[in-house]
């Protein structure tokens, strides 16, 4: 069920909300995570601050009877008070916390800098929480290759055409279930309608344009409901992010790594590392393939390399072979 900010917000937020839709182009999910992070928020500050009653279900709070008087009352301690709130009674780790951070010093830098609403950001000190750089997990090489030989069944081609682009292309799972057929191009490049609405355009190899190919000559075309969806469901629907999800799963069971933590952004992972590893491709390049907005966010795969060394040391037989000491 979409998330109805429309009645729920209180005037400022709304009007906040409404900005990052319509000028900052942000996507209707995105908007509606901002929204859910500050409800959030707000419920919190009417709660500690005895504004409802204390037994009060917290997800009935309302916060639309708020105004710019009680946001001019929020202080840097509120802030890290709800920041402590989130991770002992919500179990938030530090990923989830530091992005309502985000939210929080978006809308409050919004209220104080665009609109002049607040005469001073109370919590433009702030601070996110570090979070852990964990290194992503990926199939190797030989995995891929017995991924995509595992396709079978009534709807290989489409399957597999789907897997070949996972693996080789780097797309968001949403990215593919949104894949038109028209945005296959006649020079081998392909549309993406990435995070925020971004468009860019990603090169077909020739893996890809053969399973493509292949899958296009069997493509169902009568009755279906979508005329220009590219990957067709059985009930001749557009593949929806779920289905698309449990396809690759299947997949994964198959050759056994269902359990090990695997999914369809783990393959977005997988053909990054295999072009910087195995293909030799610039960092930067790889960022626009990818669709990051930020350099930092791809940099992350060029520490791989760096980790496999200091695996490779540590593993070396002479690694533990140290200097006898003199005992004379």
């Amino acid at each position: 069920m979409p998330v109805r900010f429309q009645d729920e917000a209180f005037p400022q937020l709304k009007e906040y909300l409404y900005y990052l839709q319509t000028i900052l182009n942000k996507s209707v999910k995105t908007v509606d995570e901002y929204f859910i992070d500050l409800r959030t928020f707000f419920r919190f500050m009417k709660l500690s601050r005895h504004l409802v009653p204390d037994d009060c279900e917290f997800d009935a709070i309302k916060i639309d009877d708020l105004d710019l008087q009680f946001l001019e009352s929020v202080t840097l301690t509120d802030a890290y008070e709800y920041m402590t709130w989130l991770q002992r009674e919500r179990g938030n780790q530090s990923a989830a916390r530091a992005r309502k951070v985000s939210s929080l010093k978006g809308f409050f830098k919004y209220l104080t800098t665009k609109k002049h609403y607040l005469k001073v950001n109370p919590i433009d000190e702030l601070e996110a929480p570090k979070k852990k750089k964990a290194l992503p997990k990926y199939l190797t090489l030989e995995q891929s290759i017995e991924l995509l030989n595992a396709v079978d069944g009534e709807y290989q081609a489409r399957d597999y055409a789907i897997l070949t682009l996972f693996l080789n292309c780097g797309l968001r799972v949403s990215e593919m279930s949104g894949l038109n057929y028209t945005d296959i191009r006649n020079d081998n490049t392909l549309r993406v309608l990435g995070k925020g609405n971004k468009e860019r355009i990603v090169y077909l190899n020739s893996a890809c344009i053969s399973a493509i190919q292949d899958y296009m000559k069997v493509r169902p075309v009568d009755g279906v409901k979508d005329k220009k969806a590219l990957f067709i469901s059985r009930n001749h629907n557009r593949m929806s992010v779920k289905t698309i999800q449990a396809m690759v799963y299947k997949y994964l069971e198959k050759i056994g790594l269902n359990a090990q933590g695997y999914s369809c952004h783990k393959l977005r992972h997988t053909a990054a590392t295999l072009m910087y590893q195995h293909g030799g491709v610039d960092v930067r390049v790889l960022k626009e393939v990818l669709g990051h907005e930020n350099l930092a966010t791809t940099e992350i795969y060029t520490h791989l390399s760096s980790e496999q060394l200091k695996h490779a040391a540590d593993h070396n037989p002479l690694a533990k072979v140290h200097k006898k000491t003199d005992t004379k």
